[in-house]
């Protein structure tokens, strides 16, 4: 009886505490909502437009059309190698397909072949996507055709766009990470842990403005995450080409100082955001293990809707009014080579505006009894 009496009390303690269910509930919901999204984003395929260079003949290329489905292809013959390899790197082509003279009779003969004829299939992955998913359809067409050929491909991409493709997917989520890691370590025992301890009641209850409060909490706890922040940003910016086997001196010197600048500029305006992100659940939370796992939450949140920077580029300018979004968007451009500079503008402007909005909510939160003391 003693035990079944402390199972109902611990379940009646579960069912009668709104806040429990939420904790419990509230990760799979939003996990649930930011993976659909996600799933749309990598579920859409893009229309491409290929220009392709062809030498030689085969009804390999009829095929190839056939199962393009919505992508357009137009074959261009190559008046030489080396014109056509030349557009393939400058990005103007999608490819450039090499069939070897006679090549469907060489693959269809009955005569065995003392070497098996070669098509060459010149790509690269640093453009805007359309020669690697050439190089996709066409080798699965070819693989299909016939068995006896090589089929040889030829990526032209340089060790420095391999760098910028691997730093613009993984760094902007990397970033957001840290940055939420040293923003939580510092703000959940400064704000929940001083509420759950009673000292931010004696705070309340002098003559200092609210608004004073809240900014004299935010400010410094960014100041502290910021520098915590940074040195998880540059270990992760230095060691991230090292543990790609690439060279770290040519990838860094392949960005200029403006886009550093922004890219430092773009963190320090997202920290006092998080923080004070952090700042309003620990507010509403009893203590800090609540707060903690409501932040848990958000920081799934952030990292899910940082991941679209893998899967999707195409961003409007609209995405500047997205918080946690319009940094990755600005950063993933920075670290393909661009500069969008409207776009960090943006961006660090509305962080502070959102800042500053979140600073008055907590400002009126810690104003309100029923927050603060559960009354």
């Amino acid at each position: 009886m003693k035990l079944a009496a402390l199972i109902k009390k611990e379940f009646h303690r579960f069912f009668h505490d709104p806040r429990l269910i939420v904790t419990i509930l509230l990760p799979g919901i939003v996990i649930y909502l930011l993976y659909s999204v996600l799933g749309n984003f990598i579920g859409s395929e893009s229309d491409y437009s290929f220009r392709v260079y062809l030498k030689g003949e085969s009804a390999a290329t009829a095929l190839i059309e056939q199962l393009s489905g919505e992508h357009e292809i137009e074959w261009l013959q190559a008046e030489s190698s080396e014109q056509a390899i030349e557009e393939v790197k400058a990005g103007r082509a999608s490819a450039y397909l090499v069939f070897p003279e006679n090549f469907d009779a060489l693959v269809f003969g009955q005569a065995d072949l003392a070497d098996l004829p070669v098509v060459n299939l010149y790509y690269s992955t640093s453009d805007d996507g359309a020669g690697e998913a050439f190089y996709a359809l066409a080798s699965t067409v070819l693989q299909s055709y016939g068995a006896r050929f090589t089929l040889v491909p030829h990526n032209f991409m340089s060790e420095t766009d391999m760098g910028r493709m691997i730093m613009q997917n993984l760094l902007p989520m990397l970033v957001v990470t840290f940055v939420f890691s040293a923003c939580m370590s510092v703000t959940l025992e400064s704000v929940a842990g001083e509420k759950e301890r009673g000292t931010l009641t004696t705070i309340l209850a002098t003559s200092v403005k609210r608004p004073d409060i809240a900014l004299g909490k935010i400010l410094p706890l960014s100041c502290i995450a910021a520098l915590g922040a940074a040195s998880s940003f540059l270990g992760v910016l230095l060691s991230l080409p090292k543990l790609m086997g690439l060279n770290l001196n040519t990838l860094l010197s392949s960005y200029g100082f403006s886009s550093y600048l922004l890219m430092f500029l773009s963190i320090l305006s997202l920290v006092p955001f998080i923080v004070a992100l952090i700042s309003l659940v620990s507010a509403f939370s009893k203590s800090v293990k609540e707060a903690s796992a409501y932040t848990s939450v958000v920081m799934i949140a952030m990292i899910v809707v940082s991941l679209v920077s893998a899967f999707a580029s195409d961003f409007g300018v609209w995405v500047a009014f997205v918080p946690i979004l319009n940094f990755v968007a600005a950063v993933q451009q920075l670290l393909s080579g661009g500069m969008p500079v409207l776009l960090c503008l943006l961006s660090i402007g509305m962080n502070l505006v959102y800042t500053a909005v979140l600073v008055l909510i907590v400002s009126w939160m810690l104003s309100n009894e029923r927050i603060m003391f559960g009354k």
